[in-house]
C-alpha cells in the first residue's frame, strides 16, 4: 500500500488522509486508530470528479 497523503490545502490537524493502492483508503487525521473507510479506486475517482468540478480553479490543478 503507498502512503498516506493529506491535501495541501488542509489545515495539519483538521482533514482527512487517502492512500492509494489497490482500493483508497480513508481515515481521519484526529484518530489515525479509529478506523479507515475503503472504497475502490474507480469510485474514489468518480467522487474527486464531482468534487473538483464545483471548486475554484486552483483546486482542480491537484
Amino acid at each position: 500500500m503507498s502512503e498516506w497523503r493529506t491535501s495541501r490545502y488542509s489545515e495539519r490537524e483538521n482533514c482527512v488522509e487517502v492512500a492509494l493502492g489497490p482500493a483508497a483508503k480513508i481515515r481521519d487525521t484526529k484518530d489515525r486508530s479509529g478506523g479507515t473507510l475503503e472504497i475502490s479506486t474507480r469510485s474514489w475517482g468518480a467522487f474527486l470528479i464531482i468534487v473538483c468540478a464545483s471548486a475554484p480553479q486552483d483546486l482542480r490543478e491537484l
